[in-house]
């Protein structure tokens, strides 16, 4: 199973970010329900504040754990990771038009409203979308 098919399965039962980060869990030596702990607040643009996507919040704590960066390490090794957070970002954003959730939505997911248009216009779907292309992207920047 690929790591977007694994992430799409975690998102059966977790948030966006936790789906993400929940996929590479294993390859960055971190135990399932660690992992999912740690991702639990970035869901829903962190906290369903709707900022920048959960599943690409996901993606940014990928690729900051695959750094191994360490107490003392060069600052080289921070903008390494800057570097590809940036590439994923922007090239997430030119496939999506956008990294925020609300609008990759369209909706707020904290009113009453919003949430009942989540769930009539069956947008989970859409963040399906957005957990396979962040794993997508993963794939390329992390080799």
């Amino acid at each position: 199973m690929s790591k977007a098919e694994t992430a799409v399965k975690i998102f059966e039962s977790c948030n966006c970010a936790q789906a993400v980060l929940g996929a590479y869990a294993g390859d960055l030596g971190l135990d399932m329900d660690k992992a999912l702990q740690t991702a639990v607040g970035f869901g829903g643009g962190m906290g369903r504040l709707q900022e920048t996507c959960g599943a690409v919040s996901g993606a940014v704590l990928v690729l900051g754990l695959s750094s191994n960066f360490k107490e003392g390490d060069s600052r080289d090794k921070i903008d390494a990771v800057y570097k590809k957070v940036r590439e994923l970002i922007g090239e997430f954003t030119e496939r999506k038009g956008s990294a925020k959730c609300r609008e990759l939505l369209g909706c707020d997911l904290l009113s009453e409203e919003g949430h009942k248009y989540f769930v009539d216009n069956k947008l989970r779907e859409n963040c399906k979308d957005y957990i396979r292309l962040c794993c997508d992207l993963l794939e390329k920047y992390l080799k």
